[in-house]
């Protein structure tokens, strides 16, 4: 039946033909989750695709980690670079409250003389009688002597400016580098994992913090001159492995203060996925001004700002480390 042009036409909606095996749905409801291929002769398959995350990989679909039926012995990851202001503090506070949120038993140990971590999480460095310091350098002060309980669920071995002294007073001590590992090692099984905040050196106490450890997480900011240094952290984990502890690794390189909207913000992550390939976390967390205000709260962004982007991230972190990292 023809229609004059002068006629008005009816611009009711037709509705979409289902694709068949799909269940009544439809072409538009398929398009972003599935991919549709069909070939002569044969019916048609639905097959999942998967998110590209800003790493340029398809996005692993994590569940939630399952609960524990009991706790420990822990997994000691450092969180490690020595270029300052990378995220390690911010990464070491959220990741454990992640981890927390998910059932897991945490302990932070604050290894940077400058008592970011501390301050972090609303403890004040130079209002404490005893610090990782003492435990360090005392034989008769422990782990459980200086251990805070902080109102993120998480326990926190401090730290202070008095830790500066002692890579000094470390260098004439018989197996100075094993020095944290015995402090840790009488409360490793009260705990799931343990995260050390490294200072922004390769240092003596870098040295005792990856001699500690059984793997090192690298947060790397998204930018060309800490891109630089990497390679030389990697040949000090290296060395360490070779001569001070075989079991060390790395567990994962981190790219922290991620901008999608600069391209050099992209291409040095670009740059960083061709370097390490897997050994980059999905995970990619993003500059927010929400980090800032989570250090002056005292609290990590799981709890001040639960349904941020940030907090998100996080989450999203801890289920690749509990899947990368903890082997359960």
């Amino acid at each position: 039946m023809s229609t004059s042009p002068l006629e008005p036409v009816s611009h009711r909606p037709v509705a979409a033909a289902a694709v068949p095996g799909s269940g009544g749905a439809t072409p538009a409801t398929l398009a972003s989750e599935y991919e549709v291929t069909a070939s002569a002769g044969a019916a048609t398959k639905l097959r999942p695709v998967r998110e590209i995350g800003p790493t340029g990989r398809p996005r692993p679909k994590l569940r939630d980690p399952k609960p524990l039926s009991e706790h420990g012995p822990a997994v000691v990851l450092a969180l490690c670079n020595q270029k300052g202001g990378v995220g390690k503090t911010t990464t070491t506070i959220n990741l454990g409250a992640a981890l927390t949120e998910f059932g897991r038993r945490v302990l932070l140990v604050d290894f940077d003389p400058q008592g970011a971590l501390s301050v972090g999480l609303g403890v004040n460095p130079m209002e404490l009688d005893q610090t990782i310091y003492n435990a360090l350098m005392e034989r008769s002060v422990t782990a459980d002597d200086i251990l805070i309980k902080t109102g993120a669920g998480m326990d926190l071995l401090p730290s202070n400016i008095d830790l500066s002294a002692a890579e000094v007073q470390l260098v004439g001590e018989v197996a100075r580098e094993q020095t944290l590992q015995r402090v840790l090692a009488p409360v490793l099984g009260d705990y799931d994992v343990v995260l050390i905040d490294c200072q922004p050196s390769l240092g003596l106490l870098t040295i005792n913090a990856l001699t500690a450890a059984d793997g090192v997480i690298i947060p790397l900011e998204c930018e060309y001159f800490s891109l630089r240094g990497v390679a030389l952290l990697i040949q000090t984990i290296e060395k360490v492995s070779e001569r001070l502890n075989p079991q060390l690794e790395l567990e994962g390189i981190l790219a922290t203060m991620y901008d999608g909207r600069t391209l050099h913000g992209r291409e040095v992550l670009a740059r960083v996925v061709q370097a390490f390939g897997d050994k980059v976390f999905h995970t990619v967390i993003k500059r927010t001004v929400r980090f800032p205000e989570t250090t002056v709260a005292g609290e990590p962004i799981t709890s001040y700002a639960s349904s941020s982007v940030g907090a998100a991230a996080y989450r999203d972190l801890a289920r690749e480390v509990v899947a990368r990292c903890l082997a359960e």
